[in-house]
């Protein structure tokens, strides 16, 4: 039961797609998903112009519900559109691109047309690509063209699930033109990736010890102690800054020492000054009474 519903879901999504992509053309169509909601029945499309699409005042859009509603029996379809950000990079896009420059342009220039599409993918960062164009090109016999550039799976797991597959059909004067294309995105890389690690190889060399000679040993020996001698004498040389550093320490230190020896100079004389001052008044006031005493004689003497 469970599977039943599951393929019948999986049909009605594709049936839907179909009819999308047959309805709205030159709009970038990619792919179609239904949700289920509590509302009802959500339509994801996903493409390069959400505009046209939706169309003036919405006239497009209101017209795809009410189609959906009455042809597939959906419960209140929302339409939700998706704009896809990376074009070279979806198949169904590029199909489509390739059909139109074929109608528009004409089957004489297919090559230049596949070879410019093939470098705009690979620009993009694609890891590979595949486009085959079967039909009555360029002449009146049918044929099938295949350009190809890159790395592309063609089978196991990957090569079904993982590469992106598109078909396209290019209507022109000698007839209908079948496009098929493979692309091969840069999520597969981190999968596929294999890296190859290098083995660093040891390279053993012999190598002779020569013993050496009494002759040479003495003379190694004589230049070590002739080296050693310069580098002592080196030493004990001072060099030129550094001596006259010394020097103009010295000459300061001498300096100073002649400063403090005037300084302890005029200190004592100034000492000595003081003391013959102070000397001096005292034998003056040891003087003055025996002057008088003279005086009093002589006048005693003339009475």
């Amino acid at each position: 039961m469970i599977e039943r519903k599951i393929i019948s879901r999986k049909l009605k999504e594709y049936v839907i797609g179909d009819y999308i992509q047959k309805n709205l053309k030159r709009v970038g169509y990619s792919g179609t998903k239904i949700q289920k909601t509590p509302l009802g029945e959500k339509v994801i499309i996903s493409a390069s112009r959400p505009g046209l699409i939706v169309g003036r005042k919405g006239g497009n859009i209101k017209k795809l519900t009410a189609d959906l509603k009455r042809k597939f029996n959906l419960e209140n379809p929302q339409i939700e559109i998706n704009e896809i950000q990376e074009l070279n990079l979806d198949a169904n896009i590029v199909a489509e691109r390739i059909a139109s420059y074929l109608e528009r342009f004409g089957s004489s220039r297919f090559k230049n047309i596949g070879h410019k599409v093939i470098g705009e993918v690979m620009s993009t960062g694609a890891l590979g690509i595949e486009i085959l164009i079967s039909g009555k090109i360029p002449g009146a016999r049918a044929k099938r063209w295949r350009f190809y550039k890159g790395y592309l799976k063609k089978c196991g797991d990957m090569a079904v699930s993982g590469i992106k597959k598109a078909i396209a059909t290019a209507h022109l004067k000698s007839g209908a033109v079948g496009i098929q294309v493979r692309i091969m995105p840069i999520e597969l890389k981190e999968k596929n990736d294999i890296e190859l690690l290098k083995i660093e190889e040891e390279v053993v060399e012999e190598i002779e010890i020569k013993e050496p000679k009494k002759e040479d040993v003495k003379e190694k020996s004589k230049t070590t102690d002739k080296k050693e001698k310069k580098n002592n004498k080196d030493k004990t040389k001072p060099t030129k800054k550094v001596a006259k550093k010394e020097d103009e320490k010295e000459d300061k230190k001498k300096n100073k020492k002649e400063d403090i020896k005037e300084k302890s100079k005029t200190t004592d004389k100034k000492e000595d000054k003081e003391k013959n001052e102070e000397d001096n008044k005292e034998k003056i006031k040891n003087k003055k009474p025996i002057k008088k005493d003279i005086k009093t004689k002589k006048t005693n003497k003339k009475k």
